[in-house]
């Protein structure tokens, strides 16, 4: 496996042309020309990736996995993340683009501070954007002047500008994650249904003692999906995240253990998945404002 740090290093790798700029990239991957030897093999890319393939027969190994992208999707890659170039279609054209940026280029800036709120870098490859013609001429429109932008004299605006355009192109992909999100609305209710069962499958008691109080990234992988896109879609139906589906779940079945038995706090906290009765105590006071002891108390009419 190789470790990918630098933008020359990438443009040697895919037997591309120099790099105009240290730290942002414009790849034409109908122009790539990789050694024999680096094809199927993995290479950790230490960069943010935002990539457009429009030819179906294009192929990307993302993590562990094949992935053959439909015309006009969008991908995005955090730093670490492993991907590779495919064997197959090899004569076919890849017709598509990848920009990668270092975060030195944005750190410190706006758009530094946020992009935590930018969830879909860290999607799995199969929940890629999927761009209609008129989202793919704006995206490629931006793009183009980022290009434009970091390929002239650079001055002391060039930074900015680059930036600023980066922020647009990812605003952008949240609004239209956002309409795919909308048109696959059928698809999405069933999920969120199939999720709801799944979480009171493993938030029972005989579930958490056997297997530990559930995770997003469990769940997730039940589900098919990323963590993250499971949380945004989630989000998006029902106004709750994963997390707080989990935390709401195994609330009320604390509150009903503490009100249907005579079961010590202790005990319950260990049935639940708390590995100290303090924790418990903690979590039930942050949801309920009250002590689970007082909540007992309360409901018990003394």
């Amino acid at each position: 496996m190789a470790n990918i740090n630098s933008i020359s290093v990438l443009h040697e790798l895919l037997g591309y042309e120099k790099p105009k700029h240290p730290l942002i990239t414009l790849i034409d991957l109908d122009q790539i020309n990789p050694r024999e030897e680096y094809y199927n093999i993995p290479f950790t890319l230490n960069y943010y990736m935002i990539s457009l393939k429009n030819n179906p027969d294009c192929e990307l190994v993302y993590g562990r996995k094949y992935f053959d992208f439909r015309e006009g999707s969008l991908i995005f890659t955090a730093p670490g993340q492993m991907i590779a170039k495919g064997r197959r279609h090899q004569e076919a054209k890849t017709n598509g683009w990848m920009l990668c940026f270092h975060t030195d280029l944005i750190r410190g800036s706006s758009l530094w501070h946020k992009m935590s709120e930018y969830s879909f870098f860290e999607y799995d490859a199969n929940e890629a954007l999927q761009l209609s013609d008129l989202e793919k001429e704006t995206i490629e429109r931006i793009v183009r002047n980022i290009q434009v932008e970091y390929s002239g004299n650079l001055d002391i605006y060039s930074n900015d500008l680059i930036v600023s355009n980066l922020e647009v192109l990812l605003n952008y992909a949240k609004r239209f994650y956002g309409r795919q999100f909308i048109t696959r609305a059928i698809v999405m209710k069933e999920s969120v249904v199939k999720f709801e069962i799944l979480l009171n499958e493993r938030c029972s008691v005989e579930s958490i003692e056997q297997s530990g109080m559930p995770t997003v990234k469990g769940l997730a992988q039940a589900m098919g999906y990323s963590p993250n896109y499971l949380s945004d879609m989630l989000k998006k139906e029902t106004g709750k995240t994963v997390q707080e589906y989990i935390k709401l779940q195994v609330l009320e079945l604390a509150k009903k253990l503490l009100l249907m038995t005579g079961e010590p706090i202790y005990r319950i906290a260990d049935k639940l998945g708390f590995e100290q009765p303090s924790s418990f105590t903690k979590f039930f006071k942050v949801q309920l404002g009250i002590s689970p002891a007082d909540f007992r108390k309360l409901h018990a009419g003394g």
